[in-house]
């Protein structure tokens, strides 16, 4: 007897609540080993390989190539061997009774065996539990997330019958208690289509096949009232975001009646927004200053047809979705500040010759961040964050020092862990290994999140200051420009010399213009006489 598996989309790290279906490696109808990979995804992060615990045949595939994919949500199913669903009896189990019964039939005989056991969709049995490397299951990521198996069932149209299912399996109601962890045990499981993802059952799921009974009328977004025998109940909302609370305060709306459409049922900003619209009210922005800033730009785009606006829509998703809001958060949390300065970096070239003479190709960049690592020691006020909640500085001992590299994909930021650690010939070794991954598109989010400052080396576009954007959380970031050959003051005496501007944006909110000026004053005197740094060394 087959037994069709849902395999969910697990955590990916880092608190990222969807990715994007790049491409599909397996087909229905595919045969595939256990943790083999059947699909790539898009994070905001990077691209990830997600293989599946089971092995068995493809019966199922949710969403197709560039959907969006909710964490939790299921992406393949899988007809899993009868032989591949033996469990371990425990010492107990697996001794004789005085009947003379064994414990694995005792244990037939019991109740409990007879109810469908609710467990994790990723905690099953035949299952590998590694599903992606350092990040686990679903499951464990989420110790008090529990979650409902759906049983798969085709399309009764295109079975020919309205009642009955292959192998003799039926679909309970989605709100059946008893059909919680219900899983599909025909003799054979006819080939299940692409599902598309955008199916929400009541609890935030993507919906599977068609079940025998209606379909949830309530969609995502919308205001479901609460059962007539339960208007006293009050159960736990799943939200998190205290934004999506306020909105909801101030427009009336009780979170409790608000179908989410994240993982979990979560209720997203997008959902109670939803609500708000069919209302007929204009959803709360995050202040008033933003709706004041948005305001010419409404006005300007309401004014004109919406027939005369042509060109091309271009979903901001993935790593430009993910870009697009750090952005932004930055622009309204930080109080930001820009100083700048040009300096000599003929004697910084000269060095970097003399060390690559001896064999070791140390690059530039490397070079700058040893630099950067030894300003940071100098002036730690700027290796912080800002606990806006507490309305602390959080001085961080360790520099996570994040650098720019543009890639096919657009523009990443890896991060060298404990780069204070870390001589020149570390940094340049370790640099290199994220840049190749980054190119590659292989970095793990882990390897793309946790910096406490960054380098950006914009020069590489032939240009020579910037005015950059803070990595938020970070309270600064420092800039390079291209080198240039100009004429400068030497001694006295005017010669050519390889010039380049820094630019240095940081956090007003850590410091004064005082540090800061500083900060990027020692850097300018490392770039222009790279022995400055044998001081601190």
């Amino acid at each position: 007897m087959a037994e069709v598996r849902e395999f969910a989309l697990p955590d990916l790290g880092e608190g990222l609540t969807e990715a994007t279906v790049v491409r599909w490696l397996v087909a229905v109808g595919d045969v595939v080993a256990t943790d083999q990979t059947v699909v790539e995804v898009e994070t905001a992060k990077a691209m990830v390989d997600v293989p599946c615990p089971h092995a068995g045949v493809i019966t199922g595939r949710y969403g197709s190539e560039g959907d969006e994919i909710m964490v939790g949500t299921p992406l393949v199913a899988v007809a899993v061997d009868a032989a591949e669903q033996s469990v371990v009896p425990s010492e107990s189990d697996a001794a004789p009774g005085a009947n003379g019964a064994s414990g694995s039939q005792r244990a037939e005989d019991s109740p409990a065996a007879r109810e469908p056991a609710a467990r994790e969709p990723d905690a099953d049995p035949g299952g590998s539990g590694n599903v992606l490397v350092g990040y686990g299951t679903v499951g464990e990521s989420r110790p008090g997330a529990r979650r409902r198996r759906r049983v798969l069932v085709p399309d009764p149209d295109a079975t020919g019958s309205h009642g009955a299912v292959a192998g003799g399996v039926t679909a309970g109601q989605p709100d059946d208690p008893a059909r919680v962890g219900g899983e599909a045990t025909g003799g054979s499981t006819p080939p299940v289509e692409d599902i598309p993802p955008g199916t929400i059952d009541g609890g935030g799921r993507h919906g599977g096949a068609a079940s025998r009974g209606p379909r949830d009328p309530r969609g995502r977004g919308q205001a479901v009232e609460p059962p007539p025998g339960r208007a006293e109940s009050k159960p736990p909302v799943a939200v998190i975001s205290p934004l999506v609370r306020r909105i909801a305060r101030e427009h009336g709306i009780d979170l409790r009646g608000v179908v989410g459409s994240g993982p979990d049922g979560l209720v997203l900003r997008a959902d109670v927004e939803r609500v708000v619209r069919d209302r007929g009210q204009r959803p709360a922005g995050p202040t008033d200053a933003d709706a004041l800033a948005t305001a010419p730009f409404e006005a300007a785009t309401s004014s004109a047809p919406a027939a005369v606006l042509g060109g091309t829509r271009v979903p901001l998703r993935g790593m430009r979705g993910a870009a697009a809001e750090k952005l932004t958060r930055s622009r309204r949390e930080i109080p930001d500040a820009t100083c700048w300065v040009d300096a000599d970096a003929t004697g910084l070239l000269a060095t970097r010759r003399t060390l690559n003479s001896a064999g070791s190709g140390i690059p530039l960049l490397a070079l700058l961040a040893r630099i950067c690592t030894a300003a940071l020691a100098r002036y730690p006020e700027l290796n912080s964050t800002v606990d806006t909640a507490a309305h602390d500085i959080v001085r961080l001992d360790a520099v996570h020092l994040g650098f720019a590299a543009q890639t096919d994909r657009g523009l990443v930021v890896p991060v060298v862990r404990d780069a204070h650690a870390r001589n020149t010939e570390q940094l340049a070794e370790e640099m290199t290994r994220l840049t190749e991954a980054a190119r590659a598109g292989k970095l793990s989010p882990a390897e793309l999140t946790g910096g406490t400052f960054t380098l950006n080396n914009y020069g590489v576009f032939g240009v020579d200051g910037s005015t950059p954007i803070i990595n938020h959380p970070e309270a600064g970031m420092i800039g390079v420009g291209r080198i240039t050959e100009k004429p400068w003051v030497v001694e006295g005496e005017l010669a050519v010399r390889s010039v380049v501007q820094l630019s240095f944006t940081f956090d007003h909110r850590v410091c004064d213009g005082g540090t800061a000026g500083g900060f990027l004053r020692y850097v300018a005197d490392c770039v222009e006489q790279p022995a400055v740094l044998l001081r601190t060394l």
